[in-house]
């Protein structure tokens, strides 16, 4: 029994005591997360989707405000540094844009390596350790997805039936490799956001674009061009970040339920990208259109010349243009990569 004379101290330990053997609150958890341009339509009804159920799935008290961002008007080219500043919790980024910051994050899916989405998704698991560690380090953040949208082909206006027919066309890009590709086919590259190819097109800003089959269907990009070019450079390899003052503050048990579920979503968007871009071609191509819009543009099937032309640039062109940008800014860079991404094809950066 308690009495006035109790020492204070075993007060203390006795208060204690009764705090711990009470009732446990939940880990509440609130997060803003930025996500794909809306007009991603499947991809973005995905996300909206993962972030709505989030606490269901994960047992997690959970709320996230989910905005894509074009809605709040930020650059994916900025989405690196908001999310290492905690203006969100959570972004999802296109790795070639927001690469500006740092070239190692393009090494991830680099121009004509990963020839088909098997031997990509090899490529970003042997990548994946060394990429993480990287955005940790320098962008404050914990890597929670890697996953491709689908092979980069080109949408072009008039006839290209080959890579001779670009020459002299001004062409869309968004990475520094793509750019050297495209200049080695003698056309001039053109840096835009997603957002801005639908008019530059039109307006003759540029006569090609490059995106996969699903953005540039969504985006209406077949209203402007001609002649779909299957001749695929690159995957627009997407990541979702989490802040990592954010990551850390959450429980061990919070984190790894989370892990989980970010895990499953990164399985569903693979799977988007080995099925979705057919859809998609078919239906801008005028054939048989089920989920994407109708249209009618010339399907093109690159010819094996175009092919060995865009293996042999790999070599010549791809990996030196990026050795020299990367090892510039991070003199471990080509060493990481031919130890990773290099012993898995075969290739090496001399």
């Amino acid at each position: 029994m308690l009495n006035s004379k109790t020492p204070t101290r075993l007060l203390g330990a006795i208060t204690a005591a009764a705090l711990l053997s009470g009732p446990v609150m939940a880990e509440e958890i609130q997060l803003r997360a930025l996500g794909l341009v809306s007009t991603h339509k499947s991809h973005t009804a995905l996300e909206r989707s993962f972030y709505e159920t989030l606490g269901e799935e994960t047992g997690l008290d959970v709320t996230v405000n989910f905005n894509p961002l074009d809605v709040l008007g930020v650059d994916m080219q900025d989405t690196l540094r908001v999310v290492r500043a905690g203006t969100f919790d959570i972004v999802e980024t296109t790795i070639g844009s927001a690469a500006r910051d740092d070239p190692f994050l393009e090494g991830l899916d680099l121009i004509g390596v990963s020839p088909n989405i098997d031997v990509l998704k090899e490529t970003v698991d042997a990548y994946r350790e060394v990429f993480s560690q990287r955005v940790k380090e320098k962008f404050n953040a914990k890597v929670l997805t890697l996953w491709p949208f689908g092979p980069q082909i080109f949408y072009c206006k008039g006839e290209v039936n080959s890579i001779a027919d670009m020459e002299g066309l001004r062409v869309r890009s968004y990475t520094a490799t793509m750019s050297a590709l495209v200049e080695s086919f003698g056309a001039t590259p053109v840096t835009l956001q997603f957002a801005e190819v639908y008019p530059a097109l039109q307006r003759g800003v540029a006569e090609c674009a490059i995106t996969s089959p699903t953005s540039g269907n969504t985006g209406n990009w077949p209203e402007v061009t001609d002649s779909l070019y299957m001749l695929s450079v690159s995957w627009s390899v997407q990541a979702h970040l989490m802040n990592l003052d954010t990551w850390n503050a959450m429980s061990e048990d919070a984190q790894t339920k989370m892990m989980a579920a970010f895990s499953d979503l990164e399985d569903q968007y693979w799977e988007m990208a080995r099925t979705n871009n057919g859809k998609a071609v078919k239906c801008s191509t005028g054939q048989d259109c089920e989920e994407y819009l109708p249209f009618n543009m010339t399907e093109v099937t690159p010819s094996e010349a175009d092919l060995a032309a865009l293996n042999a640039s790999v070599e010549t062109v791809i990996l030196p243009t990026w050795a020299e940008n990367c090892n510039a800014n991070f003199p471990e860079c080509s060493q990481i990569w031919n130890d990773t991404i290099g012993a898995v094809r075969g290739l090496s950066i001399e």
